[in-house]
């Protein structure tokens, strides 16, 4: 499992990706392409207005041999 955290910014647009805890480097450069892959997220609301928020987001790996 590599925890990766990022920025959502008002727009839902993802910044700052940055490993929090890796595996090895082949998987903490893959869990990084994917997610500058996603798609826009839903920006979080404070007060009702869109706001930056920083989200850590585990992805698992599963190996085969």
């Amino acid at each position: 499992r590599v925890f990766v955290s990022f920025v959502i910014d008002k727009g839902g647009n993802i910044s700052d990706i940055t490993v929090m805890k890796g595996l090895n480097e082949d998987c903490d450069q893959e869990a990084i392409r994917v997610i500058k892959l996603m798609p826009p997220w839903k920006p979080g609301k404070q007060n009702g207005r869109a706001v930056k928020s920083k989200f850590v987001l585990p992805v698992t790996f599963k190996l085969q041999s």
